[in-house]
């Protein structure tokens, strides 16, 4: 089962323009409930911000400039 937030997840974008790679799908979103870990998911299913949020809690703002 996929990541329920998958098709509209800013990492999608991200990997389209090169900026990381599908290690981060493939670790986290496609592999089967591996998305629970997610820090990006677990935010967004509290309501909570998490611009510039990697999967697994780290930051980095450069990406998204």
């Amino acid at each position: 089962m996929v990541c329920k937030w998958f098709d509209v997840c800013p990492l999608r974008e991200l990997e389209k323009r090169g900026k990381i790679s599908d290690k981060w799908k493939k670790e986290y979103c496609l592999t089967k409930d591996n998305w629970k870990r997610c820090k990006r998911y677990q935010a967004e299913e509290k309501g909570i911000a998490h611009d510039y949020i990697m999967p697994d809690g780290t930051i980095n703002e450069e990406l998204w400039e």
